[in-house]
């Protein structure tokens, strides 16, 4: 399995201080050796400082919105495959990165999502996967369909228009499914992530739904 030179991992970071320079340092730890890109989105914290002591590429976008952030990072990516990591993200246990890639290579899938376990879940559980089933009762089931580890051919991504908000996530998914890309769920072990207050899940909320709803008109 030839892994050099392949892979570029974007790690979209707003006011990620605390966590930036882990997350990178997992990525490095991995035994495929990528390109890394930290999105600064519009922080006002010592993120873009912290990550460039890391020797990687550091891009600003100043528009907040991690849409943004993922939508102005694929323009610096010319390897075949991208992976997206959350700054926010403790990952533990296993190669992430590894795991994530490994099925694009060795079976040429098109697109990974990644599924893990965690406390929380809420919009998951009560948003995105009732109305899913609901809307698109033939679409294929996904335990984390809001994953924000996600990994895919790059000339998938550059086809694709990223939502710029919360929606982005499912979006990507599902447009992804409607560009005919073959899909898979690899399961990555642990992850804990920042949790949210209930007015920034009631955003999140509508924010997921109308994502999938604007996607009401095409057939998965």
């Amino acid at each position: 399995m030839q892994y050099l030179n392949k892979v570029t991992v974007i790690i979209p970071a707003f006011n990620e201080e605390k966590n930036i320079e882990k997350v990178i340092d997992k990525v490095k730890s991995s035994i495929i050796k990528s390109n890394i890109i930290v999105v600064n989105n519009a922080s006002t914290d010592k993120t873009a400082e912290l990550a460039n002591k890391k020797d990687v590429m550091v891009i600003e976008c100043d528009t907040k919105g991690k849409g943004y952030a993922m939508e102005t990072g694929i323009r610096y990516v010319d390897t075949d495959i991208t992976l997206f990591i959350d700054g926010d993200l403790e990952i533990y246990d296993k190669d992430v990165i590894k795991d994530m890639v490994a099925p694009i290579l060795e079976r040429d899938i098109d697109f990974v999502k990644s599924a893990f376990t965690r406390e929380g879940g809420r919009v998951t559980e009560l948003v995105a996967k009732p109305l899913l089933g609901l809307l698109f009762p033939n679409m294929p089931k996904f335990e984390q369909p809001l994953s924000g580890i996600i990994c895919g051919k790059t000339e998938y991504f550059k086809k694709i228009v990223f939502e710029k908000d919360y929606g982005v996530d499912i979006g990507i998914l599902m447009d992804m499914i409607r560009l005919g890309a073959k899909t898979e769920e690899v399961y990555i072990g642990k992850v804990d992530n920042n949790s949210k207050s209930w007015e920034s899940l009631n955003e999140m909320s509508q924010q997921v739904m109308k994502a999938i709803i604007k996607r009401t008109d095409i057939k998965l």
